[in-house]
């Protein structure tokens, strides 16, 4: 299939070799190119982007930094396994089970991965904007936040800050430094606040500072940006969360009934 190229007249300001690796991670990741296969030689690439072979190895080289492919010089360079993981959000909304693990936690663990979240800080803040807002709070004040570190086979993957109203959090195992067995929907099911609707808002994001260096980047490729509030009986906001996963690492899937 052809797919007509749109030419607005604006320029494209990155630098040539950036845009030669948007064009092979976006077939990467759409499957033009996959597992296994082998990129087009440095000579095929030379004439399709009129580049220079130094120009082309430098491309390469973002893509083998993002280790969407392997290779070396002087020998093909293939595509590695897909590491995109596609997510499903309303499969991690239930509340564990008695005895069982965060349903992150069992997802990632279908995948054939190994999943660990590390607890990086608790305490009472004040929140962001938009978090303050969805959960109703007034000018200055509070809620306790709960910030973890998700990583999926030793690589951090997703930077997640959940944030609670303070009558709520208080006197509970909420404003613990420690890991809630079950999860927090459980939690917060026990203290007669079960989760009833879930909304997410995702936006895509040029990564924050803390952002890169906590997910580890290795370029500025965005990061995808998702508040969810979590509302229980009557409406009333029990949970939001701000979710920073490596953009080129997850695609979100959302299934709808039509109606």
């Amino acid at each position: 299939m052809t797919v007509a190229v749109i030419d607005s007249g604006a320029e494209d300001r990155r630098s040539l070799h950036e845009r030669i690796a948007a064009d092979l991670r976006d077939e990467i990741m759409s499957g033009d190119l996959p597992p296994g296969a082998a990129l087009p030689s440095t000579a095929q690439l030379k004439e399709r982007f009129s580049a220079s072979n130094a120009t082309i190895q430098k491309a390469l080289q973002l893509l083998k930094d993002e280790r969407l492919v392997v290779g070396r010089a002087g020998a093909s360079v293939t595509v590695r396994e897909h590491r995109q993981r596609t997510m499903r959000p309303a499969a991690y909304m239930a509340p564990a089970g008695p005895g069982e693990q965060y349903r992150w936690l069992t997802e990632a663990a279908k995948l054939g991965t190994q999943a660990h979240s590390t607890l990086l800080d608790v305490g009472e803040v004040r929140p962001p904007a938009d978090v303050s807002a969805a959960l109703g709070l007034a000018d200055g004040d509070t809620a306790l936040l709960r910030h973890q570190v998700l990583s999926i086979d030793g690589e951090p993957v997703e930077l997640v800050a959940s944030y609670y109203p303070v009558d709520i959090a208080r006197g509970t195992a909420l404003t613990e430094k420690r890991k809630i067995k079950g999860g927090t929907p459980a939690l917060l099911a026990d203290l007669g606040f079960p989760p009833r609707l879930s909304v997410d808002r995702v936006s895509a994001r040029v990564p924050t500072q803390e952002q890169y260096r906590a997910l580890r980047r290795p370029s500025d490729l965005p990061v995808l940006r998702t508040l969810r509030v979590v509302r229980s009986d009557g409406g009333r906001p029990v949970e939001v969360t701000v979710m920073v996963k490596a953009g080129h690492l997850y695609e979100l899937e959302y299934a709808f009934t039509p109606g």
